[in-house]
């Protein structure tokens, strides 16, 4: 992909904060420092117009010299060759994906893709043990020939590596190099730090391969922690956000610590224009450590699955059902045939906690199910109509991210239900309802087992309008309560008002997904 005069795409971040300490290691490796030999040597400077004397902070770094040092022998270029096609890139609404930066061209330089049936691209990595398994991200190499990719080291040397797993899961893949002119030589490595977490507001550094210029440092802090990309990566883990600059072509780099030890793996950055304005994100070193373990043990992730589709409890949701104070996910559908519909989970359950953790969103549950291993039972602490119930499911395996959005745009059967008797169009809530009838199906291609009212027409003004439903999408229950009619509809709307619901929750179908959509009952 070409890059823009105006703003470039931007690679995978690396960050690390630097201290006057030197760091601690032993032959090639960057080991963590110990505590005295991480105690800044801080130095008084006089000013010139007082007398008094002051000292840098702690933690304030002089120069990120000795870091840089340390580390970026452990940091590699990646280079690419895949078949003919867009740079590959992480997709993700509102974000500018770590593009990987066409090889041969210069910063700032327009140009057009190379013809021709191949194309090469270049990325960024970094070794984590001396026998060649070194870290990047999936979307660098996801589309590699099988003998296209090159790693260049920062003495200069190209040696070939093998793809040894892949995780589209947390857009993490390990490699595997071998230089053949140095049987039983070392490669320069660095560890993650899992134990001393940085704080928001300490020192990072980056290191990797913008535009293709390898080997080029950046330093800033960590900004912030927990962040969610609205991707499917971040149903796995929650991004740590830096402000080190960060462009194209840093993708699969490193960020390192004030010690040289690496707290996370860039990835994403947010930017209207495409380049760098001081948001980046970077996946956390533990899940980066035990996503490269699992990947060069087996050479894939294996998750646990209950085949369930979820989505948050927001507010309006729990004033609809009466509940004040729950946090958690609710559930929208069930796979046919999963483990959650065989251990007896239901639409509209309200998912508090998994195997005794409270989880307060959707994310969370993913993530605490993705921890057990096929065939575990999971607990799962649940409300049901507003009481608390224990529902037991054991753990199927989570299949790829490709193969479950296949399935979720899978066309449905077109084929027509029986035909219901004609019912007059009734309006509930600024919506017109009316019969989901062989007419409607055919016109709005809605699957035989979809069963509810559908949405003739919505009033734009109303919350229904303003929340999103259109025609074409069937109603299927109002607060846990199967409909089949506009009457059933206006029953229900009707006695929550009575007892003093402020809204209700409607369970829409549209293009065979239903979600729970919270309205508000008008005056």
């Amino acid at each position: 992909m070409a890059a823009r005069k105006s703003g470039f795409f931007v690679g995978a971040v690396a960050g690390a904060g630097v201290a006057c300490a030197a760091l601690a290691g032993v032959g090639m490796r960057m080991g963590p420092a110990g505590a005295a030999e991480a105690a800044p040597q801080l130095t008084r400077v006089s000013t010139a117009t007082a007398a008094a004397t002051f000292a840098p902070p702690p933690g304030a770094p002089m120069s990120f010299a000795d870091i840089f040092e340390q580390v970026s022998p452990a940091v590699v270029q990646i280079d690419v060759t895949s078949k003919a096609g867009p740079a590959q890139r992480l997709r993700i609404p509102g974000l500018e994906g770590f593009d990987i930066v066409p090889r041969g061209q210069k910063p700032g330089e327009e140009g057009e893709e190379a013809p021709g049936p191949k194309q090469q691209s270049s990325g960024s990595g970094f070794f984590i043990s001396a026998d060649g398994y070194l870290v990047t991200n999936n979307h660098v190499v996801a589309d590699a020939d099988a003998d296209g990719i090159n790693v260049v080291l920062k003495d200069g040397r190209e040696l070939k590596a093998t793809v040894v797993g892949r995780d589209e899961g947390t857009d993490l893949a390990v490699l595997k190099v071998v230089d053949p002119k140095a049987k039983g030589a070392a490669f320069p490595f660095v560890n993650f730090e899992n134990s001393a977490k940085p704080r928001v507001g300490d020192w990072v550094i980056t290191i990797g391969n913008p535009f293709g210029l390898g080997g080029t440092a950046t330093a800033g802090i960590i900004s912030a922690y927990g962040r969610d990309l609205g991707d499917s990566s971040s149903q796995f883990l929650d991004y740590i956000q830096i402000d080190a600059p960060i462009n194209r072509g840093n993708s699969g780099g490193p960020s390192f610590d004030i010690y040289g030890r690496v707290i996370g793996v860039n990835t994403a950055i947010f930017s209207p224009t495409g380049g760098s304005v001081g948001i980046g994100f970077a996946i956390p070193a533990d899940v980066a450590e035990s996503t490269a373990r699992q990947l060069i043990a087996g050479g894939k992730v294996v998750r646990g699955y209950i085949g369930a589709q979820i989505q948050p409890f927001t507010t309006d949701m729990a004033e609809a059902q009466g509940l004040t104070d729950v946090k958690g996910a609710i559930v929208a559908d069930l796979v046919e045939g999963g483990p959650a519909q065989r251990g007896g989970l239901m639409p509209e359950d309200v998912v508090t906690a998994v195997n005794g953790v409270n989880i307060k969103n959707g994310s969370e549950l993913t993530r605490e199910v993705a921890k057990a291993k096929p065939g575990d039972v999971i607990r799962l602490s649940v409300l049901r109509g507003g009481k608390p119930r224990s529902v037991e499911i054991r753990s199927g395996v989570r299949p790829s991210e490709r193969d479950l959005a296949v399935n979720d745009n899978d066309d449905e059967d077109g084929s027509a239900a029986p035909t219901k008797p004609a019912l007059p169009k009734s309006e509930v809530i600024g919506l017109t309802l009316a019969p989901l009838d062989d007419s409607a199906r055919r016109t709005f291609k809605i699957a035989p087992e979809v069963r509810g009212v559908l949405i003739d027409a919505v009033k734009p003004s109303s919350d229904a309008g303003e929340k999103g439903l259109q025609k074409g999408d069937v109603v299927s229950s109002v607060n846990g309560q199967p409909v089949a009619t506009a009457a059933d509809v206006s029953a229900a709307v009707d006695a929550a008002k009575k007892i003093g619901r402020p809204s209700v929750n409607l369970r829409i179908v549209r293009a065979g997904r239903p979600t729970i959509v919270p309205v508000k009952i008008a005056p």
